[in-house]
């Protein structure tokens, strides 16, 4: 009986100590996964950092070009299912340079259209969608937003009619003021069905060829989440020569 009492002292001992193994492992991987996950953070916010730097430089660059256009410039937006020409309006000035900023720098370039709805809008330039990860489409920009200027393109007489270009945004709970996403855009395919955004949405552009073209992509099969099936991409946004001296 007394070896038998040894040998369950001994084995519970044993137990103990390796359960305070296991214990001391799972503290040491837990301590390794969280300093990981401080370095990744970290790396992101650097790498982030670094992609703002160098969008600004692009930008200051692209100035001199930008300072020679009309005052309602017409852009393309080249895609791989035709082209979009677009009319920036003169009395939204914040959107309409911070339009060709983006443009001019490049920042459009391979985006997708990832939100499309029939009979409503087709919407992008968000720079996540460089990415396969579609969870996180319609969640990216630049850090930084557009003041509204919804009511001086009202009182210009913009409104959502087909083909009208308008800035995204958050919505009025996060989002009081109306501030304007600072990349993402949607252009109307239905005017009937976009009317109720007027005077919620900064309008500061319009289609002037190519209402073909939004519809094709506005046709384009989607799943569940609006998102198409099969990529609508941006190729670029670039000044239209052939009608920039007619402004």
């Amino acid at each position: 009986m007394k070896r038998y009492i040894i040998r369950i002292t001994i084995l519970l001992t044993a137990a103990a100590t390796i359960a305070g193994c296991n214990g001391a492992s799972r503290k040491a991987k837990a301590e390794e996964a969280l300093k990981q996950a401080q370095a990744d953070s970290i790396a992101a916010a650097e790498k982030l950092s670094l992609e703002q730097k160098q969008q600004q430089q692009k930008e200051k660059e692209v100035m001199p070009t930008i300072e020679s256009l009309p005052e309602e410039p017409v852009f393309d937006i080249v895609t791989n299912m035709g082209t979009i020409k677009v009319k920036l309006y003169r009395k939204t000035p914040r959107h309409r340079l911070n339009f060709e900023k983006l443009a001019l720098s490049g920042y459009y370039d391979s985006l997708l259209f990832h939100r499309v709805i029939n009979g409503f809008m087709i919407q992008g330039g968000d720079p996540n969608t460089r990415d396969t990860l579609r969870e996180t489409y319609g969640m990216g920009g630049p850090a930084y937003t557009i003041p509204a200027e919804i009511k001086e393109g009202m009182e210009a007489g913009y409104r959502h009619k087909k083909g009208a270009l308008a800035a995204a945004r958050k919505g009025d709970a996060a989002n009081p003021m109306k501030e304007s996403s600072g990349s993402q855009f949607y252009i109307v395919q239905d005017a009937a069905n976009c009317s109720h955004l007027d005077g919620e949405y900064t309008v500061f552009g319009e289609t002037v060829a190519g209402m073909a073209v939004i519809d094709k992509i506005a046709r384009v099969k989607t799943d569940r989440r609006d998102m198409p099936l099969n990529d609508v991409r941006i190729i670029t946004i670039k000044p239209d020569k052939s009608d920039q001296n007619d402004n």
